[in-house]
C-alpha cells in the first residue's frame, strides 16, 4: 500500500543565486548551458542532475542525427572516434512468426535514411558535453534531484529546490537528515526527458498543454550484448516491425553494432496506447530475441546490461507550450522525440540552444521571471519543428489503421511530406496512453513462455544488470493517490497490468493477510527495484500512480549503455 506522505521539516534552506538553473544533465540541457555559456561567458549557469553521475539516468538506443552536434560544437569530429560508430549498413525488415522480409532502402522515405548518422552510447556523450560545459564555467551537481518549482508572489517562477535526504520510510528524519537547497535563477529550465516530474508541475500549473493533444509515450527496453565475433558487424543498424506483436499493437525493435568490444545494443519499442491489460512490453521483447531470424546473432554471446525508459510519441500535436513565466520545458520534458526516425538528440539539443539564445536576450535586456513570449513560435518555425511535422501523421495513422495500413499511410505521408504537404493534413491523437486500456473481462490473456537463462531473462536478473541503487530507508517515491481504488479497478477491471507493464518487477498483487480482517488482495511496492521508467506514471488506468524522485543519486546506473 502507499506510504506515508513525506513530512515538511521546519528548517529553512539554505539558497544560491544564480542566473539560470538547468534541471536535467541530458542533451537538452547540457546543450543548453553550453550555449549560454558560449554567448555570455559569464552567465552564472548551474545543472542539477539526479542521477548519481551524469548519464547515470540516460538510456537511448542510440543512433544520432549529429546535426544538433555540429550546431553546438562544429568541432566534435575531432574526437568522433571516442564518440560513436558511423553507420555503415542500413536495414528494415518485416517479421512474420517464423520468417522475414527484408524492405528496399529505396522504398523508405528519404528521412528514415540513417547515412551520415552515429551509433552511440548517449550516456557518454552526455558525459563528453559535461566535460565540454564545465570547461567553459558550467556547474554541474550530480545526485541532487531537483522536487520543487520555486514561486514569486506573482506566481512566477523563481528557481527549483532539491530534495530533503537522510528522510525515513515513515516521513521522519534520520540522523543523516539533510535539508534540500533552493537555488534562486533568474530563468528557469526543465531539461528531465520523457514524463519530468517538475515539468509536469509547470504544465499544470500553467495550462500549458491547452491547446496541445494528449501526450503519447512508448516504453522502449534494451540490453547491451557482447556478441561472438563472427556475428559483429560494426557500424549495422537495423530496424524491424511485426512479430511478436499483433497487428492493433504498435512497436518494433531496433539492433545496433557498436565498433568496440563485440558490442551489440538491441531494444524493442511498445506503444503504450495497447488495449490488452495482460500484455507485457518486457516479455514481448524478450520473445522478439527467439525470432529464427534475430536469434543466431546471439548465439555466443552474453548479456551484459539492461535498462528501460520511457520515450514521447506525440509529436507535432502534442507538444505543450514551451514557455512559462520564469522559464521553459526544452528536450523531452517538452515531447520532441521524431517517432518514425527514433531520433531526438539533435531536437532536445536544438531546443536547449534555441531557450538559451532566449534567456541571453531576456539577460542582456536585464529582465528577469517573465516569459519568453518569441521561444514557441521560434521553435515551431525552426528545425524542430520543420523536424515534427513532416512526420506528424506516422503515430495517429499507426494507431488509427494498425500494422499494415498505418505503416503503408504512414509511408506515403513522409513521401508526400518531401513535397511539402500531407494528404491527410494533420491528424489527432484521439485519446491518453492509460485511457485506450479495456477491461480484462474483454481481452485474452496472453501465455508468455518462461525464460531460458541464455538468450530470454525474468526482470529480476534484469534489474541487477542495470546496477539500480536506492536507499532502502526512505519514503516511496512511487506515490498512490487511492489505495482502493488500485484495488476495485486497477486490479478488479484490469487484472493488475501493473504487474505487467513494469519492466522492472517494482508492482506486485499479493493475496489477502493470512488471519487478516481484510479480504481484499495487497498492493505491493518494490521501489528499490525501480528503474524510473516512468511507464507507471502513464499507464495506470486510473492515473493513480505518481512518479516522483526519490532520495539524491537513487536509481539506476547505466553506465556505456
Amino acid at each position: 500500500m502507499s506510504d506515508a506522505p513525506r513530512r515538511p521539516s521546519p528548517e529553512p534552506r539554505e539558497a544560491m543565486e544564480v542566473d539560470v538553473v538547468i534541471v536535467g544533465a541530458g542533451p537538452a540541457g547540457l546543450a543548453a548551458a553550453i550555449r549560454l555559456k558560449q554567448l555570455e561567458p559569464d552567465t552564472n549557469v548551474v545543472v542539477l542532475e539526479k542521477g548519481s553521475e551524469v548519464g547515470a539516468h540516460i538510456l537511448s538506443g542510440a543512433v544520432i542525427d549529429p546535426a544538433g552536434l555540429d550546431a553546438l560544437l562544429p568541432d566534435w569530429r575531432d574526437e568522433e572516434a571516442s564518440l560513436g560508430t558511423p553507420v555503415t549498413d542500413d536495414r528494415f525488415l518485416y517479421l512474420g512468426p517464423a520468417g522475414a522480409l527484408r524492405l528496399p532502402n529505396l522504398v523508405m522515405p528519404p528521412l528514415m535514411s540513417n547515412h551520415g548518422n552515429l551509433i552511440v552510447s548517449l550516456g557518454q556523450v552526455c558525459r563528453w558535453l559535461a566535460g565540454r560545459a564545465e570547461a567553459l564555467g558550467v556547474e554541474i551537481y550530480p545526485g541532487f534531484p531537483a522536487t520543487e518549482l520555486l514561486h514569486d508572489d506573482q506566481g512566477r517562477v523563481t528557481g527549483v529546490a532539491t530534495g530533503d535526504m537522510g528522510v525515513a520510510r515513515d516521513g521522519a528524519p534520520k540522523a543523516t537528515f539533510t535539508r534540500g537547497m533552493e537555488l534562486r535563477a533568474r530563468y528557469t529550465l526543465l531539461g528531465e526527458g520523457a514524463r519530468g516530474s517538475l515539468a509536469g508541475q509547470a504544465i499544470a500549473l500553467f495550462n500549458l498543454d491547452a491547446e496541445a493533444d494528449p501526450p503519447k509515450f512508448g516504453l522502449g527496453l534494451k540490453e547491451m550484448w557482447q556478441v561472438a565475433p563472427e556475428h559483429h558487424r560494426p557500424g549495422r543498424v537495423q530496424h524491424t516491425f511485426g512479430w511478436p506483436l499483433g497487428a492493433g499493437t504498435g512497436g518494433g525493435s531496433f539492433i545496433y553494432h557498436l565498433a568496440d568490444d563485440n558490442r551489440v545494443a538491441v531494444g524493442f519499442v511498445v506503444h503504450l496506447d495497447y488495449a490488452n491489460p495482460y500484455l507485457s512490453p518486457f516479455e514481448e521483447f524478450q520473445r522478439f530475441k527467439t525470432h529464427p531470424a534475430i536469434r543466431p546473432l546471439f548465439e555466443g554471446g552474453r548479456r551484459i546490461a539492461y535498462g528501460a525508459r520511457a520515450l514521447t510519441e506525440g509529436g507535432w500535436q502534442s507538444v505543450p507550450k514551451l514557455a512559462f513565466p520564469g522559464g521553459a520545458l526544452i528536450g523531452c520534458a517538452a515531447g520532441l522525440l521524431n517517432v518514425p526516425r527514433l531520433k531526438g538528440t539533435h531536437n532536445a539539443m536544438f531546443s536547449g540552444m534555441l531557450a538559451a539564445e532566449h534567456v541571453r536576450d531576456a539577460l542582456a535586456a536585464g529582465r528577469a521571471h517573465d516569459e519568453l513570449a518569441d521561444l514557441d513560435p521560434a521553435l515551431r518555425a525552426g528545425p524542430v519543428g520543420r523536424d515534427l511535422r513532416r512526420v506528424r501523421n506516422v503515430k495517429p495513422l499507426w494507431s488509427r489503421y494498425g500494422l499494415f495500413g498505418g505503416i503503408t499511410l504512414g509511408g506515403l505521408d513522409m513521401w508526400a511530406n518531401t513535397l511539402g504537404f500531407s494528404p491527410f493534413g494533420t491528424l489527432r491523437h484521439r485519446c491518453a496512453d492509460h485511457a485506450a486500456l479495456k477491461p480484462a473481462a474483454a481481452c485474452t490473456p496472453i501465455a508468455y513462455p518462461k525464460p531460458d537463462g541464455a538468450l530470454t531473462f525474468d526482470r529480476l536478473s534484469s534489474v541487477q544488470l542495470a546496477n539500480v541503487h536506492h536507499e532502502e530507508d526512505q519514503p516511496v517515491h512511487l506515490h498512490v493517490a487511492d489505495d482502493d481504488l488500485q484495488r476495485t479497478s486497477e486490479h478488479g477491471v484490469f487484472a493488475g497490468p501493473s504487474v505487467r507493464y513494469c519492466p522492472a518487477a517494482v508492482y506486485e498483487w499479493l493475496p489477502p493477510d493470512a488471519g487478516g480482517s481484510d479480504p481484499a488482495p495487497r498492493f505491493a511496492i518494490n521501489a528499490a527495484n525501480c528503474v524510473h521508467c516512468k511507464t507507471c506514471d502513464i499507464k495506470d488506468p486510473n492515473r493513480n500512480i505518481t512518479w516522483v524522485p526519490p532520495e539524491g543519486g537513487g536509481g539506476p546506473n547505466y553506465g556505456a549503455m
